[in-house]
């Protein structure tokens, strides 16, 4: 997102399905957030595009904003509509596709791995 978009959205009172719109035959995204420590990315699918399967080394959230989509996580299917979310796990393979025109929102967390501290005996 350019700078200036970015502060057109910053400390305002928005709604998230408006700040994205539908293309014919495309999957279009925008970076809403951009931090070493995660982003938050809109995503508007038009009906049956996707993303092929696929990992990440982070756990990401979906929550659907509009719409319906289909997403597998380890081949698993699983529907969902509007208001529902589900957390893709790190490291384990999944894909989406829109059953209709959808929107979601994409939160992904990036956190370093807990060191073990192993204690003297």
């Amino acid at each position: 997102m350019k700078k200036e978009e970015k502060g057109d959205i910053v400390a305002k009172r928005l709604v998230m399905t408006d700040l994205i719109d539908y293309q014919d035959g495309a999957v279009v995204s925008r970076t809403l957030v951009d931090k070493r420590t995660g982003t938050v990315t809109l995503f508007a699918f038009d009906g049956g595009q996707g993303l092929s399967e696929h990992s990440a080394p982070f756990d990401a959230l979906i929550h659907v904003l509009d719409g319906r989509v289909e997403i597998k996580i380890d081949g698993v299917p699983q529907e969902l509509g509007v208001g529902e979310m589900i957390i893709l796990p790190a490291e384990h393979p999944h894909a989406v596709r829109a059953l209709s025109p959808f929107k979601m929102i994409l939160t992904m967390v990036r956190s370093e791995p807990k060191a073990v501290q192993i204690q003297p005996l």
